[in-house]
């Protein structure tokens, strides 16, 4: 991707545990090995981040809570929920099995740095959290659309981060 100028996206969520420092530290080292300048950790990086903003933590880890399950019937057998085991997998698509198959809560996922749900304040604090840590970092892909939101949910979430969350961070406008 470095050789040919393309600037990747990552899934902060889909690495689970939130952004993976190692794919990040490769990537820096790539760009280095391709003679990029002034390189920092996450240069040239698009980082994707799913939120869920309500009123409160707990008000947006309930309303959130299902798409959590739809995320995972999408992509736990594709590999992206590191800590699913072949029995998880095998009962995920089973309405009598899977309540008692121990997959991550919405409150788990979220304590792993995967998602973001809460106040306004909250989703600006963790944005705030990854930038300070990944320093060359210049675009995330943040937002509510997961498998199975209904569309005018994931035009309400827009709308909030757009007035609640945006406001709080300088951007450069293009020249």
């Amino acid at each position: 991707m470095a050789k040919h100028n393309i600037q990747p996206v990552i899934g902060g969520g889909a690495v689970t545990g939130g952004p993976s420092d190692d794919v990040i530290e490769r990537w820096t080292e790539t760009l280095v090995k391709h003679d990029y300048k002034d390189v920092q950790l996450g240069s040239r990086l698009v980082l994707g981040l799913p939120t869920f903003i309500a009123d409160t933590e707990k008000e947006a880890i309930e309303q959130s809570r299902k798409y959590l399950e739809e995320d995972m019937k999408m992509f736990a057998p594709l590999g992206f929920f590191r800590s699913f085991t072949e029995e998880m997998l095998e009962t995920l698509g089973d309405p009598s099995r899977a309540p008692s198959a121990g997959f991550p809560t919405m409150e788990d996922t979220i304590a792993s740095g995967a998602w973001v749900c809460g106040p306004p304040e909250k989703i600006t604090e963790r944005i705030m959290e990854i930038q300070d840590k990944y320093p060359g970092l210049e675009y995330m892909h943040v937002g509510c659309g997961r498998q199975g939101v209904p569309l005018e949910v994931m035009i309400e979430q827009l709308e909030r981060f757009g007035k609640e969350v945006m406001p709080k961070f300088n951007v450069e406008k293009p020249g």
